[in-house]
C-alpha cells in the first residue's frame, strides 16, 4: 500500500478542517517536549478535536483504515495469535478475526518491515492480514494490560508463595530459559527469562509480595535471611537441575538472578555447535601436545559450551583429562573434574593438578599472569591446555596475553590456536518462511565476502523470515548457534609474535594465510538459512 500523503500529517489536517493553525501550534510544542510522539498522536493526546475523526482522516491520509481501539473491544485472545514480545517491538495488536482474515491495528504503518513481519506471521498461522491504524497510546496501554499475563500459569498458582516461586522456576525450565530475573521494580516485582540469549517478560507480580518471594528464594537456596547484602547460593530441589542463585541489593529491593544448568547434560558435537570446517582440519587445530588452545569471547557467548564439546571429542579411556573449573557446569563421565571455590584459585589448583599426571587440562579461564604463567609451562612441559580469555577475537589473544605479563617468546613457543566466537539465534524450523533477499542485503553480502578474498553468486539463494509459532514461543528463533573464527599459529605468525608485531601485522599476516573474521563465517550461516542478517548484526554491528 502506497503512502498518500504529499504533505506533512499537520498540514493536510489544517486543510480537510480537522483542526487549526493554532491547534498544531499546540501539537508541535508538545512535540518538542516528547520528541518520539507522532504529530497525530500529539494532537490525540491534546484532545484538540473528535479523537474518531481525527484518526479516520489520519487513516485517509495514509491509505489506510483507521480505527479507535479504545472503543473498539478487542474480539480476540491477543497472545493466542502473537507474542507480546513480537506485539510490543512492532507496535502491533490483532482485535478480530472472521473468514480467514484477522484484523491488526498498528502504531505506525509507514514502517512497511513491520508490516511485512505481522503480515507473514499470520499468514504463516493461514490467515490474511487486514491493517488498520490507531493512536500509539491506546496500542501501549493495551499491551501494558497484558504484560505480566503472557505467563498465565505463574498467576493461576500463586496460591501460595511456596507455589509461586516454584512455578516461575519450573515455568523458566519448560520454557528452555538459561537464566530467570526477578527483580523489584518502583510497583511490581518484574519476572524475566532469557531464552536463547533475550530476554523475555513473563510477569509482573504484586508489589506486597516482595519480601515473601525474596525470604521463599533465600530459604531454598541456602543464603541468610537477615543479610541484605550481595550473596550466592544454590536451590538443589529441582530433579535435572543444578540452580545458581545471585542476590543483588537495587534501589527497589534485592535482585535476584537464577542460573538453570542442567545436570547430566548432553554434550553437542562441536560440529552441531556451528564449527566450521572437515574434520581432519579440526584435529590439526587441538589436541597438540606442548600446546595452548584459547578460547575468546565476551562473557555469555558460549566459551565454555565449546569448550566442553572439545574435551568430549578429544575424551578416551587412555587419556586422562582434568578440568578446573569456576563453577563445574556439566559432569562428564571419565573426566576429573576441579571445582573452584573461596580457598581455591586457578593457579593454585593447576600447580596440583600438574602432580597429577594428565595429559590434557581445561583452566576454565586465564584471569591473571600467575594463572596463564602456569598454563604455559603446563603447555611447555607435555601437556596439552584448553582455556578461556575474554578479549574481542582471536588475535586480540596474543595482545591480551602480552598485557597479562605473558613474554613473546612464551607466546609464540606455545600458544597453538586461538578460536574466537559468538552466538545467534536459529530461525525457528517450524516456521520459517523462504523470501528472495533484497537488494540492500545482496550489497551487504557481496561487499563483505569480496572484502575478504571470497565470491559468490546470490542469484539462486533464498534468506527466510522468522515468523513465530508456538513450537518457538512467538520468537521466531529457537536455539543458538555458534559463529567461529579459527587462528592456528603457524611459524610465520610465531616469528612475527616473538619480533613484537603488532595486531594490525599479525592481522594481515593471518588474512594472507587463510584466517577469516568473524562475520565471514556469519554470513555463511545467514546463506545456509541458518541464522538472519539482523541477527548477525545485533552480535556485530556491520550495518
Amino acid at each position: 500500500m502506497e503512502l498518500k500523503r504529499r504533505q506533512p500529517i499537520g498540514v493536510e489536517l489544517v486543510k480537510r478542517g480537522i483542526v487549526d493553525e493554532e491547534d498544531i501550534e499546540r501539537a508541535l510544542d508538545y512535540q518538542r517536549q516528547h520528541p518520539n510522539v507522532k504529530i497525530g498522536d500529539c494532537l490525540y493526546e491534546l484532545d484538540v478535536c473528535d479523537p474518531y475523526v481525527l484518526i479516520t482522516t489520519i487513516g485517509e491520509i495514509l491509505g489506510e483504515k483507521g480505527i479507535l481501539l479504545s472503543k473498539n473491544p478487542i474480539k480476540v485472545n491477543v497472545e493466542e495469535y502473537i507474542s507480546l514480545d513480537i506485539a510490543k517491538k512492532n507496535k502491533a495488536i490483532p482485535f478480530e478475526v472472521e473468514n480467514g482474515k484477522i484484523k491488526v491495528c498498528f502504531a505506525n504503518t509507514v514502517n512497511r518491515r513491520s508490516i511485512e513481519t505481522i503480515r507473514l506471521l499470520f499468514l504463516n498461522k493461514g490467515l490474511i492480514m487486514e491493517p488498520y491504524i490507531t493512536f500509539e497510546k491506546d496500542i501501549t496501554q493495551i499491551l501494558k494490560s497484558l504484560e505480566g499475563k503472557a505467563n498465565a500459569d505463574i498467576h493461576e498458582s500463586g496460591v501460595t508463595i511456596i507455589n509461586l516461586v516454584d512455578s516461575i522456576i519450573k515455568t523458566g525450565i519448560e520454557k528452555r530459559a538459561s537464566d530467570i530475573h526477578i527483580e523489584p521494580m518502583a510497583t511490581s516485582v518484574r519476572v524475566r527469562y532469557r531464552i536463547d540469549g533475550e530476554l523475555f517478560t513473563a510477569a509482573n507480580l504484586d508489589k506486597e509480595k516482595q519480601q515473601q518471594i525474596i525470604g521463599r528464594l533465600k530459604a531454598i537456596s541456602n543464603m541468610h535471611q537477615e543479610k541484605q547484602e550481595s550473596q550466592d547460593g544454590r536451590i538443589l530441589l529441582y530433579e535435572d537441575y543444578n540452580i545458581r542463585v545471585s542476590s543483588q541489593p537495587n534501589v527497589y529491593g534485592e535482585k535476584f538472578v537464577l542460573r538453570l544448568l542442567k545436570k547430566n547434560a548432553n554434550i553437542k558435537n562441536i560440529f552441531d555447535l556451528g564449527y566450521y570446517g572437515e574434520e581432519e582440519e579440526f584435529k590439526k587445530s587441538v589436541n597438540k601436545k606442548n600446546s595452548i588452545t584459547i578460547m575468546a569471547a565476551p562473557t555469555g557467548e558460549g566459551k565454555t559450551t565449546s569448550l566442553y564439546s572439545i574435551i568430549d571429542y578429544l575424551n578416551k579411556p587412555e587419556i586422562n583429562i582434568t578440568t578446573i573449573e569456576d563453577p563445574v557446569e556439566i559432569r562428564i563421565p571419565g573426566l576429573n573434574q576441579i571445582e573452584i571455590d573461596n580457598r581455591t584459585t586457578f593457579a593454585g589448583a593447576l600447580r596440583t593438578v600438574l602432580r597429577q599426571d594428565p595429559d590434557i587440562i581445561l583452566v576454565g579461564e586465564i584471569r591473571d599472569r600467575e594463572t596463564a604463567e602456569i598454563a604455559i609451562q603446563a603447555g611447555q612441559t607435555g601437556h596439552y591446555v584448553l582455556s578461556t580469555i575474554h578479549t574481542i577475537d582471536s588475535i586480540e589473544v596474543i595482545n591480551r596475553l602480552r598485557k597479562i605479563g605473558v613474554s613473546d617468546y612464551d607466546i609464540a613457543s606455545t600458544l597453538a590456536t586461538s578460536i574466537s566466537q559468538r552466538l545467534v539465534r536459529r530461525i525457528c524450523p517450524k516456521c520459517k518462511r523462504e523470501r528472495e533477499f533484497t537488494k540492500e542485503e545482496k550489497d551487504i553480502i557481496t561487499n563483505i565476502l569480496e572484502k575478504y578474498g571470497e565470491k559468490i553468486d546470490l542469484k539462486d539463494i533464498k534468506t527466510y523470515d522468522s515468523l513465530g509459532c508456538d513450537y518457538c514461543n512467538g520468537t521466531g528463533f529457537y536455539d543458538r548457534i555458534g559463529i567461529f573464527e579459527i587462528l592456528n599459529i603457524t611459524d610465520e605468525l610465531k616469528e612475527l609474535i616473538v619480533s613484537g608485531a603488532s595486531s594490525m601485522e599479525l592481522r594481515k599476516k593471518s588474512l594472507e594465510e587463510g584466517y577469516r573474521p568473524l562475520i565471514v563465517d556469519g554470513i555463511r550461516k545467514v546463506l545456509k538459512g541458518e541464522t538472519t542478517l539482523d541477527e548477525l548484526n545485533k552480535k556485530l554491528l556491520f550495518f
